[in-house]
């Protein structure tokens, strides 16, 4: 019984330290967890340095106390201008939804109309009220589109840092 407790202790201590070896590179906003992102070796990072003004998709390979290796580029933090965070952002997934969420409902709610007006009527007729709530569904939806997050720019206090979690 002893020694089954001991592996199973041993294994844990064992996972435990290999989850957190993990190094990342950590885009912070401010001190709220939301607005925080996280990059690991072997993804990909859209970003746009000082030295050139257009941005460059490459891949981490490693993270070192003061530069990101890349693939084609061995970057500094302080050297980046923006991130694109376009497809990173988990706050983008909900935006994305609920625009198509009001998209969807007010093309729906106008088909329904529609259908129905001729089955019954064997015309098409949409009702007025009808009209107005498809269309404010649909005004709502065109609305939320360009409110998504599309890049960090790192001009904050927290910026972007190098965190390092190896066991040494």
């Amino acid at each position: 019984m002893k020694f089954s407790l001991f592996i199973a202790f041993f294994f844990f201590i064992l996972i435990g330290a290999h989850a957190q070896g993990k190094d990342f590179l950590l885009l912070k906003r401010g001190k709220n967890q939301k607005s925080q992102l996280r990059y690991y070796p072997g993804e990909s990072i859209t970003y746009k340095s000082k030295k050139l003004g257009y941005f460059v998709t490459d891949q981490i390979v490693s993270l070192d106390t003061d530069y990101i290796y890349l693939k084609e580029n061995i970057l500094s933090p302080s050297d980046i201008l923006e991130v694109g965070i376009r497809d990173k952002d988990p706050r983008n997934s909900t935006l994305r939804n609920l625009t198509a969420l009001f998209l969807g409902a007010g093309g729906i709610l106008m088909t329904v109309e529609a259908v129905n007006s001729i089955y019954q009527q064997s015309q098409l007729q949409i009702d007025q009220g009808v009209a107005i709530t498809s269309g404010i569904l649909i005004g709502t939806g065109l609305a939320l589109l360009p409110l998504r997050y599309k890049t960090f720019k790192n001009t904050t206090g927290y910026g972007i840092q190098i965190i390092l979690m190896r066991m040494e």
